[in-house]
């Protein structure tokens, strides 16, 4: 009977192996279906993702108005720049300016429509939000510290230390955008 044991495979190396890789695997593969309903958990929701990104119709800004809609909880300002406005803007490049990121005019408008300004309204302050058409430039004035930002939103005076940001935009069409 002694004979039996030792050919019955019982200690053979190969099969003992086999038996631990499959067990870590079974192990590893029910860590993994643990572990996946918490990672997902921690993923934005449905709601938050659908903010993300916003469509804006130019067509209804006309010359010389700023619409301002709520983009991820913030204000977006989407602004018709007159003429007037955008040379101002253009003769702004070449003074030195505070925050240099972003400081050409060129970078600020939508692609192409020069016209058209889309700024997250936050003052780069405090985050209060800016309103338009005051202060010394013409353009946004922080009411809460007295920052002031020209026709382009970049900071021109007080204390904010950044230019009002420029989202990401992509061009859609000849009338639509899309923010984000």
């Amino acid at each position: 009977m002694g004979d039996t044991a030792v050919h019955s495979g019982s200690d053979d190396p190969n099969r003992r192996d086999f038996i631990h890789i499959a067990a870590l695997a079974a192990a590893g593969g029910a860590g993994a279906m643990l572990a996946w309903p918490l990672v997902q958990q921690m993923n934005p929701s449905g709601d938050t993702l659908a903010l993300a990104s916003i469509e804006v119709d130019l067509s209804k800004v006309t010359e010389g108005m700023q619409v301002v809609l709520k983009w991820r909880g913030k204000p977006l300002f989407v602004r018709y720049r007159t003429a007037a406005e955008i040379a101002s803007a253009q003769a702004a490049d070449s003074e030195p300016l505070k925050d240099k990121e972003h400081s050409k005019d060129s970078e600020r408008h939508v692609v192409g429509k020069p016209q058209y300004l889309v700024l997250v309204g936050v003052c780069t302050h405090l985050g209060c939000v800016p309103t338009f058409g005051g202060g010394d430039y013409k353009g946004w004035f922080c009411p809460c510290h007295g920052s002031q930002y020209d026709t382009s939103g970049r900071i021109r005076k007080g204390p904010a230390p950044k230019n009002l940001e420029v989202p990401d935009i992509a061009v859609l069409s000849d009338t639509m955008i899309k923010v984000g």
